[in-house]
């Protein structure tokens, strides 16, 4: 008997890193017109925004069926295994649904589904978390409880190259992202109680890094004895500049660097700075 950890692929954990860490992922899907395709496995990050920035038609996004859950459920059931599964959060995505209703099709009452309340490197954070308890050798209700409070503090910031693609996905108003279209302004937004709000715009890149820093400030700050991930997506040059400004500006040392994959990418697009980090 042992406890086994399963995410999405919205955590941007690549594949190669869950095996080294241990956790299972199960993949969204991504489509372009009638192509479809699973997130980080049939698709590179590289090729993904290759073809977003040249694509006419947003591409659009899927949970993973419940079948897709039901494999790691029985094999839990099978082996008497506790299985904790850490998904995107349920109001961006009904991969948390297709998890409680695999779990119901499994009848086995082992299998405990967190909602994350939130996505990519935040969700990371979350299934990172996971597995430092895990190595602590605690019971898994204790480590659920833990969780369920970890996931309250974890803040996901992003400073967006513009609101193209969240307008376009419907994910945020048309009136926003008319506002970002503005004058250079660079919207930076947020992940707060499971779902996406636009916290400040600024003007340029750089006022993007200074408002980004004012909000972590402001917001109870950064609790430095968890980890911090910070990432991006397509274009690593404006991230490099970033991390120098967040070393400068928050004291910042010791960080996760994560790309971030394609199905937060189609709602992002590309040139996007993430930082998540647990709040104090």
């Amino acid at each position: 008997m042992s406890i086994k950890i399963i995410t999405d692929s919205t955590s941007d954990i690549s594949i190669e890193l869950a095996k080294k860490l241990d956790i299972t992922l199960v993949p969204l899907r991504v489509i372009f017109d009638d192509r479809e395709y699973f997130d980080g496995l049939d698709i590179t990050n590289e090729q993904f925004y290759e073809m977003l920035v040249l694509s006419k038609n947003l591409p659009t996004t899927s949970q993973p069926a419940p079948e897709q859950f039901l494999p790691y459920f029985e094999e839990a059931k099978a082996n008497g295994d506790t299985a904790i599964v850490i998904t995107i959060s349920s109001k961006l995505s009904g991969t948390y649904q297709s998890a409680l209703i695999a779990k119901d099709m499994t009848e086995y009452a082992d299998i405990h589904i967190i909602d994350s309340l939130t996505v990519t490197l935040g969700l990371q954070l979350l299934v990172r978390k996971a597995i430092a308890l895990k190595k602590q050798d605690l019971a898994a209700e204790v480590i659920i409880e833990k969780l369920e409070e970890a996931k309250t503090r974890i803040q996901l910031f992003a400073l967006l190259e513009s609101l193209e693609y969240l307008k376009k996905g419907g994910r945020l108003s048309g009136m926003s992202a008319f506002a970002g279209g503005l004058l250079n302004i660079k919207p930076i937004i947020e992940v707060k109680d499971g779902v996406v709000n636009l916290a400040a715009r600024a003007r340029g890149m750089a006022g993007g890094y200074n408002k980004l820093t004012e909000l972590i400030k402001q917001d109870k700050g950064i609790d430095n004895t968890e980890e911090i991930c910070i990432g991006y997506s397509a274009k690593k040059d404006n991230m490099a500049a970033f991390i120098q400004y967040s070393k400068d500006t928050l004291n910042l040392h010791e960080y996760i660097e994560s790309p971030i994959g394609s199905v937060v990418g189609t709602h992002a697009g590309p040139g996007v700075c993430g930082f998540a980090y647990f709040k104090k």
